[in-house]
């Protein structure tokens, strides 16, 4: 069997909520995991490790949107916890001269997504018949890329990314919660009745937006509309219940 010569590190503890009940599982994973990598990288010789983050490194954006020269500003201690790794993943370029490329992206929705995220998590309750808790007013501002798109990004980088370089993938789709939860309402036959708005998460950050015309100037952009793409979402878990069910519980 031939030997891996690169890696591309997604795995990750991601669900700001949980991290607010308990931090100390994202510093193991997310950053001690992350130097497990980095150090079995190195001493394997790996020719490329492409460090997948998140847009909430650089935390909340009034106005605007953060570029991959911003500094990182993260607010709970999932995205602290990925901003660490970031830094970790970068210090071994630069100690070590390890091949390494950082990806930062907006958040994903697609098929197979674990069922305590946002889209799937309020598919779910209004297939059950239940309300969805709307944090706050609904307000907040996201910006949503399919999971093909973060994919093909992630892909391009790998052939294409220079090492010691960082790249924002954004999906150019910055949405609100409620306008997000709209749209579900809809394409499932529910109404506002449906909603139940609740007591807001602590720490939220407002706004996320990435400056993602670095990788954009490569050649890469997303292809997926964000509605279709929404709907074949939701598609796949009307009829894949036997899939995510199992999961809630």
């Amino acid at each position: 069997m031939k030997e891996a010569d690169q890696v591309v590190h997604f795995a990750a503890e991601s669900h700001v909520d949980r991290s607010i009940e308990d931090g100390s599982v994202f510093v193991r994973t997310n950053v001690l995991g992350t130097n497990t990598l980095l150090q079995s990288a190195l001493a394997n010789n790996i020719k490329k490790f492409i460090h997948i983050s998140t847009d909430e490194v650089y935390g909340s954006i009034a106005e605007g949107s953060y570029t991959e020269t911003d500094n990182l500003n993260p607010s709970s201690p999932y995205s602290s916890s990925k901003a660490g790794s970031d830094l970790l993943a970068m210090s071994y370029y630069t100690t070590y001269g390890l091949p390494v490329c950082i990806t930062r992206c907006t958040n994903n929705f697609g098929p197979y997504q674990y069922p305590e995220k946002l889209i799937p998590f309020f598919i779910s309750r209004l297939m059950d018949g239940k309300k969805v808790p709307v944090y706050g007013t609904g307000m907040n501002i996201r910006d949503w890329i399919y999971v093909e798109d973060h994919c093909s990004a992630v892909d391009f980088v790998l052939h294409n990314g220079s090492s010691g370089e960082i790249y924002n993938i954004r999906g150019g789709n910055e949405l609100t919660n409620l306008e997000i939860t709209y749209r579900l309402l809809k394409m499932l036959d529910k109404d506002e009745s449906s909603i139940e708005y609740v007591e807001d998460r602590k720490g939220h950050d407002f706004r996320y937006s990435l400056d993602g015309s670095k990788l954009e100037k490569m050649g890469w952009k997303p292809r997926y509309d964000f509605d279709a793409a929404l709907e074949q979402t939701v598609k796949w878990y009307v009829e894949n219940r036997w899939w995510w069910e199992p999961l809630k519980h």
